[in-house]
């Protein structure tokens, strides 16, 4: 991959980051549209792909989604450019937040400038679980433990790492049994 190349992995990310307010969450429709629709670097299932393990591996899922996006494009080199590009906005951002911190707490217009991203922040949200939703639960299988882990999560507040992991070896086992399945109906 060329400097020219690895310039447009950094120019995307950084513009990914710097319009991700709420988190990775609301991150997937800006990473659909600019890395799916517009340049074709992954296809929507990879970045969901990405984007599950990026949840499910330790550290901020905006970045390791990014890094995952960009080592598919360059390898290495082009995971390290696509993280230094997702993390370069909150870099300036926090600086300056800091350096004006009091300033900036006590502004009305700031106040009310948060208010209003939090409310899109929760349209990008929806939109992201949404799209995840149907690309993601495509059996009945898939229907239940959705279910499943939306309701251990919000009623019963068990862990999101024990979902993940429960999830992990359900699909193990699922997967074990329907080849095993298969492969006795064949024979």
């Amino acid at each position: 991959m060329n400097k020219k190349d690895l310039w447009i992995l950094y120019k995307t990310f950084f513009k990914i980051g710097l319009f991700t307010f709420g988190g990775g969450y609301a991150m997937l429709p800006i990473i659909q549209r600019e890395i799916v629709d517009n340049l074709k670097w992954a296809t929507e299932e990879e970045v969901l792909d990405f984007y599950a393990i990026g949840q499910s591996t330790p550290g901020i899922i905006a970045i390791n989604t990014a890094t995952f996006i960009g080592y598919k494009k360059a390898k290495v080199i082009g995971g390290i450019v696509a993280t230094l590009g997702m993390i370069t906005p909150s870099l300036i951002i926090i600086t300056i937040i800091a350096a004006f911190l009091s300033e900036f707490r006590e502004n009305i217009y700031v106040q009310k400038a948060l208010i209003g991203i939090r409310g899109c922040v929760v349209a990008l949200i929806a939109i992201a679980i949404i799209r995840m939703a149907k690309k993601s639960i495509i059996s009945p299988i898939a229907l239940g433990l959705a279910i499943i882990g939306f309701v251990l999560l919000l009623i019963f507040k068990v862990s999101p790492i024990i979902i993940i992991l429960s999830g992990i070896i359900l699909g193990i086992i699922l997967t074990y049994f329907k080849r095993r399945k298969t492969h006795d109906s064949t024979s």
